[in-house]
C-alpha cells in the first residue's frame, strides 16, 4: 500500500514548499507554547481550582476577539464537565449584561496583553461588586493581572504568525490552560461518565449511558410468549407473529422457563428431529440469558454481544416475563 509522505521535495513547487514549512513552523511554535505552560503551571493554578471549587455561582469567561472566542470555547467545555460556566462579552457588560454576574461568581478573564480596554472598563465594577477575578494574561504587570485576584500566566515567546502580530500561539495557550483548568475541576468534583452523558443527551454517549432497557424493549401482546405445553405449530406461530426471532417458554405465573429461537429451529432441523409431534417444554433451551428491567440498554447490547445471541428476555425484580428486544430493537435507539 502507498503510504503519503508531506516532507517537500525538490519537484514540489515553491509556494508549496513554503506552505508545508511554514506549517510544520506553526506547530512546532504552538507546541512548545503549550509546553511552557507546563513549566510554569503551579500554585496558582491550584489556588484557580479552590476559588473555582468555592465559589456558590458560576464562572464568568470574558475576553475580547480571538481571546473572546477562546473564552466561549473554555465555558462551554466547563460547563460540559460539571462547572456551571457562561460567556459574557465585555463591551456588552458595559452596556447591560453586566447585571448577568452576581457576587456568588468568578470571573475568567483572558487577554493575551491584560490591557484590553473593554475588560480595564468594569474591573472597577466587578470589583464593587466582590465576584473575584482570575486574569488569564501573558503579562503579570498589565492592568488586568495587576487588579485581578489571581494572575494565571499564559506568555509565550512568539506568535505562530510570521509577522509576529495575529494571534495564534497565544490563543492556543489560553485554550491549553482553559481545557487544564476543566479537567482537574471535574477530578475534583468527581465527575463521571455518567455526569457527563447528562449533559450530552443527544449524543452517542449520552444514549448510551442514559438509555435504559424499559426505553427500547418490547412490552405487553409485543412480548412472544408460549406455555410450556404449547404444540410446536403454535410455538411456530408465536414467533412468526412477533417477528423477534425467538419466544419466551413462561409458566402460569409468567415465570421464565426457557426461551426458544431461530437458532435452535435450525439445530433440530439439522439433526432430523421430528419436530411435528414436540411441545415447547421439549424443545426450549432451558434456563436462558436474562437481562433485568433497569439496566442500561448497552449492558444488553454487550450481554448479546458476549453470549453470542441476538434477542433477549427482560425480567423484573422477581424474575417474570416484562418484555423482550433484539440488536435491531438496540440499532433503532442507536445504542449500537
Amino acid at each position: 500500500m502507498h503510504q503519503m509522505t508531506y516532507a517537500t521535495t525538490p519537484q514540489m513547487p515553491k509556494s508549496a514548499q513554503r506552505a508545508i514549512a511554514l506549517a510544520q513552523e506553526t506547530f512546532d511554535i504552538e507546541a512548545a507554547a503549550v509546553l511552557g505552560l507546563k513549566e510554569r503551571v503551579g500554585a496558582p493554578f491550584a489556588q484557580a481550582v479552590s476559588m473555582v471549587l468555592a465559589i456558590q455561582g458560576r464562572v464568568v469567561v470574558m475576553g475580547m476577539g480571538k481571546s473572546g472566542h477562546i473564552g466561549r470555547k473554555i465555558a462551554a467545555t466547563l460547563a460540559s464537565t460539571g462547572t456551571p460556566a457562561m460567556f459574557v462579552h465585555p463591551a456588552e457588560a458595559s452596556h447591560g449584561d453586566l447585571g448577568m454576574i452576581t457576587a456568588g461568581d468568578l470571573v475568567l478573564a483572558i487577554s493575551n496583553s491584560g490591557e484590553s480596554q473593554e475588560m480595564a472598563a468594569i474591573l472597577p465594577v466587578l470589583k464593587r461588586l466582590g465576584a473575584p477575578v482570575v486574569a488569564m494574561t501573558g503579562n503579570a504587570q498589565s492592568t488586568m493581572a495587576q487588579h485581578a485576584d489571581l494572575w494565571l500566566d499564559t506568555a509565550v515567546d512568539k506568535e505562530a504568525c510570521p509577522l509576529n502580530l495575529a494571534p495564534t500561539a497565544s490563543t492556543t495557550a489560553q485554550l491549553a490552560l482553559g481545557d487544564a483548568l476543566a479537567v482537574a475541576l471535574l477530578d475534583a468534583r468527581g465527575f463521571r461518565a455518567e455526569d457527563f452523558a447528562r449533559s450530552h443527551p443527544g449524543g452517542a454517549l449520552g444514549r448510551k449511558l442514559l438509555t435504559h432497557v424499559t426505553d427500547v424493549m418490547r412490552s405487553g401482546d409485543a412480548v412472544p410468549r408460549v406455555h410450556p405445553e404449547a404444540t410446536f405449530s403454535a410455538l411456530m406461530r408465536e414467533m412468526s407473529d412477533k417477528g423477534l426471532g425467538a419466544t419466551a417458554v413462561v409458566d402460569a405465573d409468567d415465570h421464565v422457563l426457557g426461551v426458544f429461537t431461530d437458532g435452535d429451529l435450525r439445530r433440530l432441523v439439522e439433526q432430523g428431529v421430528d419436530l411435528r409431534a414436540k411441545t415447547a417444554q421439549e424443545v426450549m433451551h432451558r434456563s436462558p440469558c436474562t437481562i433485568g428491567m433497569h439496566a442500561l440498554a448497552v449492558e444488553a447490547a454487550d450481554l448479546m454481544e458476549s453470549r453470542r445471541i441476538t434477542s433477549v428476555l427482560v425480567v423484573d425484580a422477581n424474575g417474570l416475563l416484562c418484555g423482550a428486544l433484539n440488536s435491531n430493537d438496540l440499532m433503532r435507539a442507536k445504542v449500537i
